[in-house]
Order: structure tokens, then sequence, then C-alpha cells
């Protein structure tokens, strides 16, 4: 039964995240596991919730608000892909964190419609700290050239910084992005006037304990949650 399965796979990924946090010092009540479940079958997800997880992530924005009105108010709905600015305000009433906001547009529609809501959102900047011209996120660069208008954003509160490293054969490949992303948030965050910048989302099913060793305070896990469940 694939409830069965799902047990076992969260037990398995939750022992890492402990392994993965002893191994860099740090407590492992400092990452928050937040299982993607864009590609689940609404019974996995519900299977999920029933195991006491309570952090989802959605890369599909319908799919995040058709799912956030099926399940209890204590999920905590993260948007974790691309969003186009007609999308914000179908999301903004279910969404605790947004991981993705990848431009300075974006996050001024984000603002706009938080304000008409008497909301203030919650939100990462993606930064595409590869440089592949296959995802979505700000240039570090361009992070730097726009970080005063992102935070000046009314009704907006910036928490950290979200990227993805490259796919690799070896996850160790990914420590150097995720090395870069954590010294770029350092690096904003020192600066007169900037936020807090708590948060670090990075790290997905094959590289997520690099991204601890580096700092992640959120992984995003998906496949390796789910494996085998449809043939169970």
């Amino acid at each position: 039964m694939f409830k069965d399965q799902l047990a076992a796979n969260l037990t398995a990924i939750q022992q890492q995240i402990s392994a993965a946090c002893l191994r860099a010092g740090r407590a492992a009540g400092d990452v928050q596991l937040v299982a993607v479940t864009t590609y689940a079958e609404l019974d996995w997800v519900r299977g999920l919730y029933d195991l006491g997880l309570r952090d989802f992530g959605e890369s599909r924005p319908q799919q995040l608000v058709e799912r956030a009105r099926q399940f209890p108010a204590d999920v905590r709905w993260h948007l974790i892909g691309h969003l186009q600015r007609n999308k914000v305000a179908l999301v903004l009433p279910h969404t605790m964190l947004m991981h993705s906001i990848d431009s300075v547009r974006l996050i001024r529609q984000v603002s706009t419609d938080a304000g008409k809501l008497a909301q203030t959102a919650e939100v990462l900047i993606e930064v595409n700290i590869a440089g592949e011209a296959s995802k979505d996120g700000f240039a570090p660069d361009d992070v730097r050239s726009a970080w005063q208008e992102l935070v000046a954003s009314p009704h907006v509160r910036i928490r950290g910084l979200m990227g993805m490293a490259p796919v690799a054969p070896q996850p160790d490949d990914a420590r150097p992005f995720f090395a870069a992303l954590r010294q770029l948030r350092d690096e904003l965050q020192d600066r007169p006037g900037s936020p807090p910048l708590p948060q670090l989302s990075m790290g997905m099913s094959g590289d997520f304990e690099s991204g601890i060793l580096e700092g992640a305070t959120y992984v995003r896990i998906g496949s390796s949650l789910f494996a085998g469940c449809a043939a169970a």
C-alpha cells in the first residue's frame, strides 16, 4: 500500500536531513522540508498530511489554489514555480511563502495585489546562480543592482533567496553554487537598510544534503518522497 511506502520514504529523508545537519554542525530543526506535491496524486498528499507534514510546495498556481481549498487551514503552502503577474492575486490568499520572485515587475505586482488584500506577502528572491538559460531568476549582478528597489516594495517582506544548482553526477557538485547563493545573501543582508534574510531555499531530491551543508533552511523534495508510491 502506498501509505507504507510514503512513510518509509519520509523517514529516510528525515534521517538524511538530520545526518546532513549533524555533519554541518546545525540543529535538525534549522531545516524545513517542503514536500513538492506538483506531480503527486491527491491521495499521496493527504498521506503526507496524515504523517504530520504541513509544508507543501506547488509550482502551478492554479493547482496550489485548488489543493489549498481541499486541505485544512494549518497547511503552509509554498509557491515554488514561475509565477505570472496575472496569477498573483489568485495565489496570494493561499500562499505562506513565494519562493520564485524573479523580476522587478513581478514584485511590483505582488506589492500591488497584497496591498489590495491588506496583507503582507512573504517572498524569496529567485537567483539563477548557475547562469542557465533554461532557469528563471535574477542574475546575481541584477539582484545587486535592483536590491534597493526590491526591498523598498510596500506590502512585501523579503525573507531570503532561492536557487537551484545544475544537475550534476555527484551531489557535492552542487555545493559551490549553493555557497555562492549563501554568500550573495550575506552580502545583501549587510547592506544598509536591508531586512534580515534568514531563509535560503536550496536543495532538491538529488542535492538537498549539499544545500544543508551550505546553509539551506528550506529543502524542496518531491520525487524522493513519492518514489515507489505508484507501484505500491
